[in-house]
């Protein structure tokens, strides 16, 4: 279970668009969050793989390198 406390325009906009689809504030929300944690967890796993290239002392190459 969780509770949210949104801004009240926030909150507008999601009752709004609740009642012109049919669909559950619960509905947005959790489709929203899955959007918001998938894109933070690519992030997070992309930037863990780079440290872990760089500790290890593996060269990287800048866009330019890669194409000139």
């Amino acid at each position: 279970m969780l509770a949210l406390r949104l801004k009240p325009e926030l909150e507008k906009r999601l009752t709004d668009l609740a009642l012109k689809t049919g669909r559950t504030k619960t509905f947005y929300a959790t489709k929203a969050i899955e959007q918001q944690l998938d894109d933070i967890e690519d992030y997070y796993l992309a930037e863990q793989s780079y440290n872990e290239w760089v500790a290890e002392g593996k060269k990287t190459y800048s866009f330019d390198e890669v194409f000139n």
